[in-house]
């Protein structure tokens, strides 16, 4: 009895060390990042500058694999059933947070299935108008909605330049705009062609046609200005406090990835977030590099789904 206890204390022993060796082996083989969108998506453009000095970090190949569809639900449930040994991430945008509120079988709960690794940029919604409208500022927009039947054109259905100009035109300013649901690449142009008067659609396609004056912004729903068009004043500082609907990038893994992984993700993504040519990079692409650590991405997320979650609830806005 007593050799049968010291062989199985053994055993055990051996089962600790190697657990012990993998993770500080880790990574030992290439890791995969699933993107949920498609390639050239901002989604994308962020995992991409982050692959290269990842992989110089780890000693290992980072590939990226994109799984676009049902608005990055397929890339996302994927990822979620994958091993959660830190060899398979994921990249995705706010949609993570937004989509379970907003399709009736997303396939995921926030929280759930997927755990946090690392937040890299954020980029803000801008609202804007075409140069016939008369409206310069966000007031004289919503003091015109009222008469003028005006309608506005997003980035599509559910994102959070639908949802956010929702929660501004209809809940918080009590006006009602028109939505006309586009494509990303094609938002911002069907103001610019005069088709619809209005856009709520990210920064990155509007600055360079705000500069030209071919459109005129009116206000960013980012809690602090832009950098990209540092006089374009917030949402927020126009009479509606503590609004906010940005569009942001983070990175997740399988939840029950090891800690140790997961903290050793974290640390170094957080640490190619501070060089400063990739910073200037993502600044070109209006995008805004943020660090956090593991617990404090958590919470966002969470915070993220129960904020949407309620403007969908309020709107009901609705993809399937």
């Amino acid at each position: 009895m007593k050799t049968s206890l010291k062989t199985w204390l053994a055993c055990l022993g051996c089962l600790v060390l190697a657990a012990t060796t993998a993770h500080a082996a880790y990574p030992d083989k290439p890791i995969k990042i699933v993107v949920a969108f498609p390639p050239g998506s901002s989604t994308d453009i962020v995992a991409r500058a982050l692959s290269q000095p990842l992989a110089e970090a780890l000693g290992q190949p980072v590939v990226i694999e994109n799984r676009p569809g049902a608005g990055g639900n397929i890339g996302t449930v994927g990822v979620a059933r994958s091993a959660a040994d830190g060899y398979t991430l994921l990249m995705h945008s706010v949609a993570y947070s937004v989509n379970p509120s907003l399709y009736s079988k997303a396939g995921y709960e926030v929280g759930k299935e997927l755990t946090g690794v690392a937040m890299a940029a954020v980029s803000p919604n801008i609202i804007f108008v075409h140069p016939s409208v008369k409206a310069n500022n966000l007031k004289e927009l919503l003091a015109l909605a009222p008469t003028d039947k005006l309608s506005y054109a997003s980035s599509g259905n559910g994102t959070t330049t639908h949802l956010g100009a929702e929660l501004l035109f209809r809940n918080l300013a009590k006006v009602d705009i028109l939505h006309a649901p586009y494509s990303p690449a094609a938002a911002a142009n069907a103001v610019v062609s005069g088709q619809v008067p209005v856009g709520s659609t990210s920064i990155p396609p509007v600055v360079q046609l705000a500069k030209a004056g071919k459109v005129r912004p009116l206000a960013v729903t980012s809690s602090k200005r832009s950098s990209a068009l540092p006089d374009v004043p917030t949402v927020a500082e126009l009479g509606y406090p503590g609004f906010e609907a940005n569009t942001w990038f983070a990175m997740l893994a399988p939840a029950g990835t090891p800690r140790e992984v997961l903290d050793r993700l974290n640390t170094e993504v957080n640490k190619i977030l501070q060089n400063k040519a990739l910073n200037e990079g993502f600044a070109a692409q209006s995008l805004e590099t943020v660090r956090m650590d593991r617990p404090t991405l958590d919470n966002y997320l969470g915070a993220e789904a129960k904020k949407w979650g309620l403007v969908v609830q309020q709107t009901g806005a609705k993809v399937d």
